[in-house]
């Protein structure tokens, strides 16, 4: 008969989230053994068995902060319009960047742009683009039911809206406040296609 091996004491979940939040201040280069075991609370032995290595546990983290993004998406398309969904968008972004407890900028912005691994970013950079796409049918559906023009292209209202929030990341990241960031987002939503 096999014998089972311990029970992990710790929460996966709850590990996961703390690595994310190293991968996400640190990189994915920067981030060692000894500071995600240390933020996760765990060995590395333990790591290891969990997660396999650091590169599995990075990936690990970002299914993580991809269910949680699935889940704030699916929130955020209950706005009864585009442009509300959208406004919704920029105020929590802008609270998340400027709460003092959280990274004050995008993660998938952050990595993608910094990692040497071209793999690696090419990942991140398909994470993102999902964002993208999320905006690109939740405008097509707008264009549809009438509330944006017939001649605005849902992938280039998108783009522009993408292009806005990485400015918004970038601008945090440079030490700008929730006021800064706020007038930012405003000014973008002035822009905003009537029919």
């Amino acid at each position: 008969m096999a014998t089972m091996g311990r029970p992990r004491e710790f929460d996966t979940g709850k590990a996961l989230d703390k690595a994310l939040d190293v991968f996400w201040r640190h990189g994915y280069e920067g981030a060692s053994i000894s500071e995600l075991t240390h933020a996760m609370g765990i060995s590395p032995p333990s790591l290891y068995a969990a997660f396999g290595n650091k590169e599995k546990l990075f990936h690990s983290a970002l299914d993580r902060y991809a269910e949680v993004r699935k889940q704030i998406w699916a929130e955020l398309m209950k706005e009864p319009t585009a442009r509300a969904m959208m406004e919704r968008l920029f105020d929590r972004v802008i609270e998340f960047y400027a709460d003092e407890g959280n990274p004050n900028c995008c993660m998938l912005v952050k990595l993608s742009t910094a990692e040497s691994d071209k793999v690696l970013a090419e990942q991140l950079c398909a994470k993102r683009a999902e964002a993208e796409t999320m905006l690109i049918d939740r405008f097509s559906q707008a264009k549809t039911e009438g509330e944006l023009p017939g001649d605005i292209e849902p992938a280039d209202l998108a783009g522009y809206f993408m292009t806005v929030l990485d400015g918004l990341s970038v601008r945090a990241a440079a030490g700008a406040g929730r006021e800064e960031l706020h007038k930012v987002a405003n000014l973008a939503m002035r822009g905003w296609p009537s029919p």
